[in-house]
């Protein structure tokens, strides 16, 4: 009992003095500028899975351990826009067993986001699905839903999150929904192909923009990819033209502090040639 006891003090104690640790080293790097908005390609959970001999899935339950950290370490240090890439269209080709089971554990974890404890509620989080949805299951669909009405009024921070997404599909649909929108304001058809020329319907770059999937953020400070790779997959490729990329070789589940660090100082080292590339091109 005595022991259990000490054991706790300890325990405590040095949760006390790393928290305190970690204030101080966010502290320092807010001397330099904080990406307001970072997106993460969560890659390598299966590998991570086979490289310690886990069970079907564990990589991905190990995977979600570390992104409720770094989230958390996100909010702490200012960044207000955090952008996950939690599964893509064409993951729907993957095995039926192993499609479900990532689906099984979403609905899961969204009801999860959901409880007092957890870090939407600490942190005042929002949380914005984007993507097709309809394309989920109706359970998954239908969580994620009652998540965004949930967390509407949180404004502290945004988690957006990926899911049934592709850059593509995303550019297709709002160029679809731009068209339909001006056929519904004006007669004719889309792009030119109107009864007379002084009717033609113009497509605007903003009137694309704004039905984009990802409007509901400003577009990513950087983009990381996990466990080495620097292939976008089909992620965000209207957003992220102006943004660093960066791909630490740790596998997903492995990413912790010293990585959302080394990130940080890589923004800053490159953000003023950032700043002047988009003054440049507004």
């Amino acid at each position: 009992m005595e022991s259990s006891r000490s054991n706790n003090i300890v325990v405590k104690v040095f949760g006390s003095s790393v928290s305190y640790m970690r204030r101080w080293l966010f502290r320092a790097l807010s001397v330099g500028a904080i990406p307001r908005h970072v997106a993460f390609i969560l890659d390598g959970n299966r590998r991570y899975a086979r490289k310690w001999n886990l069970g079907e899935g564990m990589g991905h339950r190990a995977g979600f351990l570390s992104l409720m950290t770094l989230m958390k370490y996100c909010y702490e240090l200012g960044v207000k826009y955090v952008t996950i890439y939690a599964f893509s269209i064409d993951n729907f080709k993957r095995k039926p067993e192993e499609v479900q089971y990532v689906m099984d554990l979403m609905l899961e974890k969204i009801e999860g986001l959901l409880k007092e404890e957890s870090i939407v509620n600490q942190y005042g989080v929002r949380v914005e699905f984007v993507g097709n949805l309809k394309l989920l299951s109706d359970p998954v669909r239908l969580a994620a839903e009652k998540a965004m009405e949930l967390t509407a009024k949180n404004s502290r921070a945004i988690l957006l999150i990926a899911v049934a997404y592709t850059s593509t599909d995303e550019i297709a649909h709002a160029a679809q929904q731009s068209c339909l929108d001006k056929i519904q304001m004006r007669s004719g058809f889309c792009f030119g192909f109107a009864k007379a020329d002084d009717d033609a319907i113009t497509i605007r770059l903003g009137d694309v923009e704004s039905h984009m999937y990802m409007g509901v953020a400003p577009d990513p400070d950087i983009l990381v990819r996990t466990s080495g790779e620097t292939r976008l997959s089909n992620f965000l490729l209207w957003q992220t033209s102006n943004s660093l990329l960066y791909s630490p070789r740790a596998l997903w589940p492995e990413m912790g502090l010293r990585h959302l660090v080394w990130i940080v100082l890589n923004f800053q080292r490159v953000q003023p040639y950032l700043e002047r590339r988009r003054k440049l091109l507004s």
